[in-house]
């Protein structure tokens, strides 16, 4: 064989081995980077399932403490938000990551924070130094009310003159207003008045919107004084959520039954729907000329306050009464009469559609309920008293008064008719045969029950009251000639209702009221223990209860105006 073939075919054998050795090599070092390959693979995956464990467990807790914080902080919500939230984290096996629940609460607001954290043990980011990784989650839910009605029922009894009450009152109702209303650019805050002591004064505008039965109108006599607009409640009143205006109501007799049997002039202070010094401020008056009568709702802050620095300390204390109003006014029955003011323009064209049913949809009815005192024994002119001619007559001369018993006639004989003396005239100490008219009759006079007499005029029971007493026509024109113990007459003139009575109803209206959601703020400005307990039971809980005294009655205001303001649901 030639030796060239021989050296080929050994450099190919030799090229072969070498090929295969580099195959070996080449096959060892694929093999290692296929595994690392592979490795990153497995770690690349691994730290994807990390990953999605961690935002499982993220998106778990956000969205338990989203749903915890919005039912926390739903206005219809009545447990504690706190426990609500907690609730939510136990349900879902959660508890151990609730950090922090933070609750901030208003008259037509609730703010609900919380924040909780859950430790992530990775499996894969280990390799990278990672250890842990925790999720982090918050939440801040809160809602509020826009539309808020608010009604002020404001204690204006004569003791409120005492002690500057009245003067640090009308200070905080002012600052009241100012920052309630100044924070409301779009009107959606309304505020109403109701003054009341023995008895709520409605002003004429607004008890003609009422049925009255009787407006102590005369058949004959005097005119009896203006501005007596208030009407006496009957007990179905305290039973429902209004009163109604289609039902008959009595107006308050012009009188005064308190003072003492010893007092011939009546006291307008002493009246159960009591004027203001003789002068009657009505609804349509400029702002400043004030008046305790009820002020349908307002917008206005120059308006509001003028009517606030008119009320005037006079009269007892009928809270329950201011109650009943302050109610009835928030009613979505009065959205007649409320129309009907707007149309007059005596009500801003922005309230168009109030009093807002109880359930609408963001809205809140707001009553303030402020006395110094508590309930007085109410006291109602009984209906055969309240109207018509009465038995008393005043002379035209000297304004002297006689009365005339029937008792005292008897018709059994001409002889004994005419012997009848059935006329007392204090003046004279004597019973005589006809009323006085300035001069004495003669002895020999006889009793004629048709005959004229001049000089004299029969008064009505209205007439009677707006120039005499109650107890002081008891005492003199009854008990005097021995008709009837003065207390004995005073319970046919007019009809008291007890204190206990009257705490009863108060008490019967602020349920109402609650029942409806309406929120009743209480202050107990300088009151005693009792008048104290009706306003801390009236209050919608213990913090809508203040016992206030001095100047701190502004703050007991201001804090209910930092509760109040024109804001929207947020999540």
């Amino acid at each position: 064989m030639p030796v060239e073939r021989k050296i080929d075919r050994l450099a190919s054998r030799r090229a072969t081995l070498a090929f295969g050795r580099f195959a070996a090599e080449q096959t060892g070092s694929m093999t290692i980077f296929a595994l690392m390959f592979i490795m990153l693979m497995i770690m690349m995956g691994g730290i994807a399932v990390d990953l999605m464990r961690f935002e499982a467990r993220r998106t778990a807790l956000q969205n338990t403490l989203d749903r915890s914080t919005l039912a926390a902080a739903s206005l219809t919500q009545n447990r504690d938000p706190s426990a609500v939230v907690n609730d939510y984290f136990r349900k879902a096996g959660m508890t151990t990551y609730l950090r922090s629940v933070t609750v901030t609460r208003g008259l037509n607001f609730r703010n609900v924070k919380a924040d909780a954290d859950a430790a992530t043990n990775p499996m894969f980011l280990t390799m990278m130094g990672i250890s842990t990784m925790d999720a982090f989650g918050a939440s801040d839910a809160e809602q509020r009310i826009n539309n808020v009605e608010i009604m002020l029922v404001l204690d204006v009894s004569g003791s409120m003159a005492s002690n500057s009450k009245l003067v640090n009152l009308k200070n905080a109702a002012n600052s009241f207003v100012t920052s309630v209303l100044t924070k409301d650019t779009d009107h959606k805050i309304s505020i109403g008045i109701v003054p009341f002591n023995g008895q709520v004064n409605l002003g004429p505008t607004l008890r003609a919107q009422f049925t009255v039965a009787d407006q102590n109108g005369l058949t004959g006599g005097t005119t009896v004084q203006a501005g007596v607009d208030c009407v006496d409640l009957p007990v179905s009143a305290y039973t429902s959520y209004a009163v109604p205006t289609d039902v008959a109501l009595s107006m308050t007799s012009n009188v005064d039954t308190y003072s003492g049997s010893g007092t011939q002039t009546p006291s307008e202070a002493n009246k159960w729907c009591p004027t203001v010094n003789g002068t009657i401020y009505y609804a349509g008056n400029p702002p400043g000329s004030g008046g305790n009568i009820v002020r349908l709702p307002q917008q206005d802050i120059t308006t509001l306050q003028g009517y606030i620095n008119g009320l005037v300390a006079v009269g007892a204390t009928s809270i329950n009464a201011g109650m009943k109003w302050g109610m009835t006014l928030l009613d979505p029955s009065m959205q007649g009469i409320y129309t009907g003011s707007i149309t007059a323009t005596t009500m801003p064209a922005t309230m168009v559609g109030r009093p807002l049913a109880y359930d609408a949809k963001d809205a809140m009815k707001v009553i303030v309920l402020m006395t110094d005192g508590e309930n007085f024994a109410e006291e109602r002119v009984n209906a055969a008293y309240k109207t018509g001619m009465s038995p008393l007559w005043q002379a035209t001369s000297d304004s002297r008064w006689s009365i005339f018993h029937a008792s005292k006639v008897n018709n059994s004989t001409p002889t004994n008719l005419c012997n009848s003396r059935p006329f007392w005239v204090p003046y004279r100490n004597a019973w005589q045969s006809r009323a006085w008219n300035g001069a004495d009759p003669l002895s020999t006079d006889c009793y004629n029950p048709s005959a004229a007499v001049t000089g004299t005029t029969n008064r009505s029971w209205p007439d009677v009251w707006s120039q005499l007493g109650m107890q002081y026509v008891a005492q003199t024109f009854y008990a005097t000639p021995g008709i009837a113990t003065a207390s004995a007459q005073m319970n046919l003139f007019r009809t008291q209702t007890a204190t206990t009575t009257m705490d009863t109803q108060m008490q019967t209206a602020c349920s109402a009221a609650k029942a409806q959601g309406v929120i009743i703020y209480g202050i107990a400005f300088e009151a005693p223990t009792n008048g104290q307990t009706q306003i801390r039971n009236c209050a919608t809980s213990a913090s809508t209860y203040f016992d206030a005294a001095g100047i701190q009655i502004t703050n007991a205001f201001a804090a209910i105006a930092n509760n109040i303001s024109q804001l929207r649901l947020t999540q």
